[in-house]
């Protein structure tokens, strides 16, 4: 028995070296963080059985084609709208406001494929290898998604900040919120987006990417809880208000994730100044001045409230019922009891 503790401790300690040199380094390079718990869970070879039964090489397959898509439509359309054309002299000065919308989506959208390529190629590899195994759904479908880092058509679909947060940069945000918003003491949200842009780096666009992801995602969270529940009575209007969330969230997050991408202060103010910071006056005044909660949703919790207590009641009333109904006729059954003992003296 000691001497298969001493060889675990053993292995457990060469775990930590093999995990910084391979997992760590694919990190620096790809960003795809992973935690060692899985690592040391792959080392122990308690998914081999899984990987027998898998048939792994079809979601390797799947991610290859991934990120070939994403590859070939980031060296095509990427060049054909560059982002840096949002802060081109002349295109801010003829470009109507809805064109440079639609010019911001498209850049926007054509700069993420270079990390839907590098993030699924990472996934593949460690897929290659056997890792990343999570299970099986209620189909019997195995799922290889362990250590993803991102889900495309939830990020591209999005309908809410929150929404496109959580599926991107996946493993990242994990970490995030263990180490910095599940801990702290107050304002998590902006402790954890600052604790973010300090570990993306020095650059001065990245600061300004993550204190507007703050004031977006408080406001966002703000419209969310007090409006929302005005358009969940029917599928239409339910659908009418995902298309226009999702129309707002796309703006949202391209507005957002342009310093992100120029990097320096300048081009980001340039920037910023053309859209006359529309959106950052938005956001300031939705959390300067916050909604009051609708009635609906007022309504709803004060008519949960009664239901609960009137079943409570209704509980109670019933066994306040039983109990008296079991006592009379218990009583009633001892005046019986006692009039047939009488009628026996009696005779």
């Amino acid at each position: 028995m000691y001497i298969y503790c001493k060889k675990y401790f053993l292995k457990s300690l060469l775990h930590l070296p093999s995990y910084s040199t391979s997992c760590r380094l694919m990190y620096c390079i790809y960003r795809p963080f992973l935690f060692f718990k899985f690592y040391s869970m792959f080392l122990h070879k308690r998914c081999l059985q899984c990987l027998i039964s898998c048939m792994f090489q079809i979601a390797v397959a799947q991610k290859l084609v991934v990120c070939g898509l994403s590859l070939l439509f980031h060296m095509t359309v990427s060049k054909t709208f560059p982002v840096e054309y949002n802060i081109d002299d002349q295109f801010r000065a003829t470009a109507s406001f809805p064109t440079k919308i639609i010019y911001l989506y498209l850049s926007l959208m054509a700069a993420r494929p270079k990390y839907y390529f590098a993030w699924t190629l990472a996934e593949a590899i460690n897929n290659a290898a056997g890792f990343g195994f999570r299970g099986y759904d209620k189909n019997g479908v195995p799922h290889w998604d362990l250590i993803s880092n991102l889900r495309i058509l939830h990020i591209e679909f999005s309908t809410s900040f929150k929404m496109f947060l959580d599926n991107w940069n996946i493993q990242t945000a994990l970490w995030l919120k263990r180490v910095c918003y599940e801990r702290a003491s107050f304002s998590p949200t902006i402790q954890t987006f600052i604790l973010s842009a300090i570990w993306h780096g020095v650059y001065p666009g990245y600061y300004l990417t993550f204190l507007t992801g703050v004031l977006m995602t408080l406001a966002a969270r703000t419209i969310r809880k007090n409006i929302r529940n005005y358009f969940l009575d029917s599928p239409a209007i339910k659908l009418c208000y995902d298309i226009m969330t999702w129309i707002t969230t796309q703006i949202a997050i391209s507005y957002t994730v342009v310093p992100f991408v120029l990097l320096s202060i300048k081009p980001s103010y340039v920037f910023y100044s053309s859209w006359y910071f529309s959106l950052h006056i938005a956001c300031i005044l939705v959390l300067m001045f916050p909604m009051k909660r609708t009635q609906k949703g007022n309504k709803e919790q004060e008519s949960i409230q009664p239901s609960w207590s009137k079943q409570q009641e209704e509980g109670k009333e019933k066994r306040i019922t039983g109990h008296n109904s079991y006592s009379v006729a218990n009583s009633f059954n001892q005046r019986r009891d006692i009039t047939s003992r009488n009628t026996a003296t009696k005779q």
